[in-house]
């Protein structure tokens, strides 16, 4: 089976990897369509972020769907054909936290396309996959690019259980990419008010605006168009901050109501906080990390038609093609979400 195999930064290649079989329990599923995210990228263009580097060739991919084409001993609940999203999160099941319910935080994680650990946690862009049946969302009825939008749109709802009852909550998202984009959906979902939104792109302010926001703020020509929702000690209840970028947090407190809560998404390297600021408004501030139990739950919203993730797949493009598909996915002019076709 084509596979690919990130070697270093700009070094992407399609590599044949033999072909795996399903053991007691697994399932093989003939990958349809894949997701390229936020860390696949860093992988691509730097070769890693933080002191997480690549030190061995290792497959990317986490966001994938496909069908199932062999099934192995033991499993019932699957059959061959079916369209399944597939959950890269593979907790250990007996850690601490795992024991505790915080599968999320695991100290033996096994997650799809992970330079954390060494050996590499290999990951799910290749041809064919073997995985738990545990990890499979059944979703026939869906796309198999929607089917592949449940790993980030899970990734949201672990971020709103963070936030608490939205309902009626006034909600700025800052960063429009596709996590921000999925916040402003999963907020409105939740019966979110009014919802804002900013960013630096023309193009994502635009799929803002097509996603539901009711204002997109882009705070390069504006800059202080926040500034009207400062009066009275602040206007929103949640911020959910997408972008990892410190000046998109410390200008958000001033228009946080006291007793709001900051959910942070964006993964940008440490911040500098207006920390007595956030004191005096007594604001909450919650970090979210990853999602366990929120994947099956991703999947059947998306099943049930309470949200629809269609709109921010932007580009398709076939495997044989990967490399223009990384470039045009760090192109944040004129892509959201860009999958693979395999």
């Amino acid at each position: 089976m084509k596979t690919i195999v990130a070697h270093a930064a700009k070094d992407l290649r399609i590599e044949t990897r033999e072909r795996p079989d399903p053991g007691p329990g697994q399932v093989l599923i003939r990958m349809a369509s894949g997701g390229i995210c936020g860390s696949d990228l860093h992988y691509y263009n730097h070769g890693g972020f933080g002191p997480i580097r690549l030190k061995e060739p290792m497959i990317l991919g986490h966001e994938v769907a496909g069908h199932v084409t062999a099934i192995g001993d033991g499993v019932t609940d699957l059959s061959e054909g079916q369209l399944v999203a597939i959950s890269p999160s593979r907790p250990c099941g007996t850690c601490k936290f795992c024991l505790d319910g915080k599968q999320n935080h695991c100290l033996n994680m096994r997650f799809y396309g992970s330079a954390m650990p060494f050996p590499h946690i290999q990951g799910a862009f290749c041809e064919y996959l073997v995985a738990d049946a545990s990890q499979c969302a059944v979703a026939d009825g869906l796309s198999t690019g929607e089917a592949a939008m449940a790993e980030p749109l899970s990734v949201v709802l672990h971020a709103a259980s963070q936030a608490g009852d939205l309902m009626g909550k006034r909600v700025l998202v800052t960063g429009c990419g596709p996590i921000g984009l999925l916040a402003v959906l999963v907020a409105r979902s939740a019966g979110a008010v009014e919802i804002a939104a900013t960013d630096i792109m023309p193009f994502t302010l635009d799929m803002a605006r097509k996603t539901g926001t009711d204002l997109a703020i882009n705070v390069v020509e504006t800059p202080d168009a926040l500034d009207a929702f400062a009066t009275d000690k602040g206007h929103f209840d949640v911020l959910f901050e997408c972008s990892g970028v410190a000046a998109a947090l410390s200008s958000a407190v001033p228009v946080l109501r006291p007793g709001a809560t900051i959910v942070q998404l964006g993964l940008g390297g440490d911040m500098t906080l207006p920390m007595q600021a956030m004191t005096a408004k007594e604001i909450t501030l919650k970090g979210s990390f990853r999602f366990h139990a929120e994947f099956f739950m991703a999947v059947e919203m998306m099943r049930t038609g309470r949200l629809s993730v269609a709109p921010l797949i932007t580009h398709t493009v076939a495997m044989a093609d990967a490399v223009s598909a990384f470039d045009l996915a760090s192109d944040r002019s004129q892509a959201i979400k860009v999958q693979l076709a395999f």
